[in-house]
């Protein structure tokens, strides 16, 4: 790429990120930060923090992000070690099944978990079946301590990121040093400890660090367990009066503050390439059998981890599947009439299609600033490339819930983007939100892609006569597809069931995507959890199909895209 052409596209993108990245988020910092006269005051957020709702409601975010990321680790690690050291039976196919929890927006599953740990649930059923309950005693598990139930939803639904930046951090360890300390005596968990965990540490810090942001800001999961004791929920409830009340803006300022602060950690510590590896073939290094017994045991720990972490998957479709299920430990009776109603109602043919829209044209944006921005940043010279670098991969530790309330304050009437205002046509401010948000999934894939592919071939295009862009496009492309087609088909997954901007900036029923369409249908009475699970199997299905994808095209390499 000529030079002029790399200032052209850093240019572009510096100006995309501007207006839609940096505006917004200078939108709440003025909201929550200057008073009616616009001078700069610290009175809204002194008074916020002297509130004990909404400081408690920072606690309990701060909190919740923690339980989640330290039961997401628990469950992460252990499993990670078992699979890349050794082998036991059906290893292939439990290592596929450790993808399935990504396959479902937490807020769904705690539908179905809803339903199995209900005060006339599953669980309770069961009990009653065995004897360990005495009849007609129940046990809500979940009501009584609402925390630790969003706390394990999210952690049986987020441990997949861990796990998969666990197994690629492992993979690149040298087991030539793992054998020199243990031929010192070092050996066990003590040789864990002390030599494999500090060289993995870069990818359990940058998988950890996803997780925690997503649940410090995740909004649907408290919104089902009707636990309105957080900061996200908080911020959805003052949407209604966002144009007179400032404290929505303090909040959601402080939750990118704290956001930002645990991104700018992780950069810090770990953002360098980590210790130095010798090649590997220093060593035979590889998985090992194990004894009959042991192998067998790791089958089951890794089928018991995998059964618990689908159960609120399992919920979904008994739910999605059942007319009335009700104090039974599985529903009495089957049909399909809640698919042929769900398709059929007025909210779900129309945001499966706009979520199709939407996701669609986002992917397209994503794809060809992806490229751009990859191709400036590994390939060029240009001055400010690593500034551009940093700044496309900034929307990881900016959350959903903070850029779509950003977008909702940059868009009200008398602002310069009032046309683009979701009471209207949310359209163009959704897809611009899916891109934003999505856009570091394809940056990191075709940068990969990139990097493994050797600039000669394009000099030797070049020196033939073709000019830059066409060596880029006929010779580059082609050999990275593979690269572009995973990157592009996670931002269209998640596009697709993207849920904060979703429910915050479609504030028209007929421009519904696929989760505000489940969220409403969850709340209507009768039949409407029944509905909302069965647009869920749908998702589920969609998703699992493209996750399945990704992991055959990519293998350990997947966990790299959720690379901080």
């Amino acid at each position: 790429m000529s030079h002029s052409l790399a200032r052209a596209v850093l240019v572009v993108t510096a100006l995309f990120f501007a207006a839609f990245f940096v505006w917004p988020v200078l939108q709440i910092l003025e909201g929550g930060f200057t008073d009616a006269d616009g001078h700069l005051t610290l009175a809204y957020l002194g008074a916020l923090l002297a509130n004990p709702t909404y400081l408690g409601g920072l606690g309990n975010s701060a909190a919740l992000a923690c339980a989640t990321t330290a039961l997401a680790l628990l469950l992460a690690l252990p499993l990670a070690v078992v699979s890349d050291r050794y082998t036991y039976p059906g290893k292939g196919l439990l290592g596929s099944l450790i993808l399935v929890p990504m396959i479902l927006p937490p807020f769904v599953g705690a539908i179905g978990i809803k339903q199995i740990f209900g005060q006339y649930g599953a669980a309770n059923a069961l009990l009653h079946h065995v004897g360990l309950l005495a009849p007609g005693a129940t046990i809500d598990w979940f009501a009584a301590n609402q925390f630790w139930g969003v706390a394990l939803v999210q952690a049986l639904s987020l441990y997949p990121i861990i796990y998969l930046n666990t197994v690629a951090a492992l993979a690149n360890v040298d087991p030539a040093l793992e054998e020199a300390a243990q031929n010192l005596g070092c050996t066990g968990l003590r040789r864990f400890r002390r030599v494999t965990l500090p060289l993995i540490r870069p990818g359990l810090f940058a998988g950890g660090t996803i997780v925690f942001i997503w649940a410090f800001t995740e909004l649907g999961t408290p919104l089902v367990f009707d636990y309105d004791r957080v900061t996200s929920v908080q911020i959805y409830q003052g949407l209604k009066d966002i144009g007179a009340n400032p404290f929505p803006f303090a909040l959601v300022a402080v939750m990118l503050a704290g956001s930002v602060a645990i991104y700018a950690l992780s950069k810090t510590l770990f953002g360098g390439s980590g210790h130095a590896m010798m090649a590997k073939a220093t060593s035979a290094g590889g998985a090992r059998a194990l004894p009959r017994g042991r192998a067998w045991g790791c089958t089951l720990w890794f089928g018991a981890v995998t059964f618990f972490a689908v159960l609120p998957h399992l919920g979904v479709i008994l739910v999605a599947f059942s007319p009335d299920w009700y104090g039974t430990v599985l529903p009495e009776h089957y049909t399909l009439d809640n698919f042929q109603l769900a398709l059929g109602h007025d909210l779900t043919v129309p945001a499966i299609a706009n979520s199709l829209r939407f996701a669609s044209i986002s992917t397209v944006v994503d794809l060809v600033l992806g490229v751009a921005i990859a191709y400036v940043v590994v390939r060029s010279k240009v001055r400010g490339r690593h500034a551009l670098d940093f700044l496309a991969m900034l929307p990881l530790a900016v959350p959903g819930l903070v850029l779509a309330f950003g977008y909702l304050a940059m868009a009200q009437d008398g602002k310069f983007f009032s046309f683009l205002n979701p009471t209207r046509d949310p359209t163009i401010l959704l897809v611009i939100a899916y891109s934003v948000r999505r856009l570091p999934y394809v940056v990191r894939s075709a940068a990969a892609g990139f990097q493994q592919t050797s600039e000669t071939l394009e000099e030797a295009a070049q020196n033939l006569g073709a000019p830059p862009l066409k060596a880029v496009v006929r010779i580059t492309l082609p050999l990275i597809t593979a690269n572009l087609i995973a990157g592009g088909l996670l931002a269209f997954a998640f596009a697709m069931l993207e849920v904060s901007d979703s429910l915050i900036l479609a504030q028209k029923q007929a421009y519904y995507p696929i989760t505000k369409a489940i969220m409403e249908l969850f709340q209507l009475l009768g039949d409407g959890k029944y509905l909302a699970s069965a647009l869920g199997v749908w998702a589920m299905a969609f998703l699992g199909v493209t996750i399945a994808g990704l992991s055959l095209v990519l293998g350990k390499k997947l966990g790299a895209i959720f690379r901080v």
